[in-house]
C-alpha cells in the first residue's frame, strides 16, 4: 500500500504525553496520544497542564503517530488501535484528522476520547474515527456551567453529530462528592443517556485529588481543596443503579 496517500499536509501534533500501554482508552491494548488544548476549566480536571497548547511537550506527525504504533504493533494485535485523548483533542482537529486518515489506510482502530465541548466543523474527522468515548460532565446546563465554565452548546452539537453519523459510543462521567454523587442524579442521567444511541458502554470514574500537587507547581487555585477524593465502591454502586436504569 503507498504510504500515505491520502495525505495533503504535514501537520505538526502538540502532545503533553503518549502512553504506548493503555487499557482504558478503548478496546484492547493502545496507543493513546494526550493532546495540548482545552476550551474547558473542569473543576475537577486532574490534567491541567493541557490547558494551554504551549505547555506541549513535544511535537509529531501522523507518519511518527504510524511509525510509533507498528513500532509496539506486536502489543496491540487485531483488538487494538490509537486514541486521541487530551486535553481536548478537538482542539488539534486537523492533525487527528490527518493521523485518523492515515490510520484507516492501514486498517487500525481509532478512538476519539473528548468532552466534545470544542467549535468546529468535525463532520469529515468522525468518517475516521471508529470509537467515541464522550465525557458527559453534567446533564443540566446550570450544573454543565458550574463544572466547566462554559455552556454544553458545543457539546450539544457534538453530540447531535455522533448521532447523525451513527458513531459507536463509550459515556463517561467523573463522579464527585456533593456535586453529582447521589441517586437523583444517577437517574436523571439514567433518562438523558435512555435517548442517545449506540452507547456501547456506560462508566462513573470516580474524583480523585492526586493532581493537587500540579496546580500548585502551575500556580493554579485547586478549586475542590476541601472535597475528598470519591469513595471507589460507593461510585461502583451508583454504576449498577445507572447501568439497570438505562436497561
Amino acid at each position: 500500500m503507498q504510504e500515505h496517500s491520502m495525505k495533503k499536509d504535514n501537520i505538526l501534533g502538540y502532545l503533553t504525553d503518549i502512553e504506548t500501554m493503555g487499557l482504558v482508552d478503548g478496546p484492547g491494548m493502545r496507543l493513546v496520544l494526550f493532546l495540548a488544548g482545552c476550551p474547558l476549566r473542569c473543576l475537577y480536571c486532574h490534567n491541567p497542564e493541557t490547558w494551554e497548547l504551549k505547555n506541549y511537550t513535544q511535537t509529531v506527525t501522523s507518519d511518527d503517530v504510524l511509525k510509533l504504533y507498528r513500532q509496539f504493533g506486536m502489543y496491540y494485535g487485531e483488538s487494538g488501535g490509537v486514541t486521541f485523548s487530551g486535553g481536548e483533542p478537538l482542539s488539534q482537529s486537523q492533525f487527528v484528522l490527518e493521523c485518523a486518515k492515515l490510520l484507516k489506510e492501514h486498517k487500525i482502530h481509532t478512538a476519539l476520547d473528548t468532552s466534545g465541548a470544542s467549535c468546529g466543523d468535525f463532520d469529515e474527522l468522525l468518517d475516521y474515527i471508529d470509537l467515541v468515548i464522550l465525557d458527559i460532565k453534567a446533564v443540566d446546563e446550570d450544573e454543565y456551567i458550574k463544572i466547566c465554565g462554559k455552556t454544553p452548546e458545543n457539546f450539544n452539537k457534538f453530540l447531535s453529530l455522533c448521532q447523525k453519523k451513527n458513531k459507536k459510543l463509550w459515556l463517561r462521567q467523573v463522579i464527585v462528592p456533593n456535586i453529582n454523587d447521589d441517586i437523583p442524579h444517577i437517574q436523571k442521567l439514567a433518562n438523558y443517556i435512555k435517548n442517545i444511541k449506540n452507547v456501547e458502554k456506560v462508566e462513573l470514574l470516580p474524583y480523585h485529588s492526586m493532581a493537587k500537587s500540579k496546580y500548585e507547581k502551575l500556580n493554579i487555585p485547586y478549586r475542590l481543596q476541601s472535597t475528598p477524593d470519591m469513595d471507589k465502591q460507593k461510585c461502583s454502586e451508583l454504576e449498577k443503579i445507572l447501568r439497570q436504569s438505562i436497561k
